[in-house]
């Protein structure tokens, strides 16, 4: 199961989006409207959780050293 982060789209511009997250499976259809209010929503898409890595990549381990 996939977390799906959707915002709302406000009628009024000057009312902030409220942002809410879902668990569905990647063969579910995205929501078009926020359960608890109705509005209209669209899914956001993020950065992801990448990994970062720490220390010596194995390209800089194949490298001859500097004298």
């Amino acid at each position: 199961m996939a977390l799906y982060i959707y915002e709302t789209i406000p009628k009024n511009p000057k009312q902030k989006p409220r942002r809410f997250e879902v668990q569905q499976s990647m063969k579910d259809a995205a929501l078009t409207k926020d359960p608890e209010t109705g509005l209209p929503v669209r899914r956001v898409i993020t950065g992801g959780s990448g990994s970062i890595f720490r220390g010596l990549s194995i390209l800089s381990m194949n490298r001859p050293k500097r004298k």
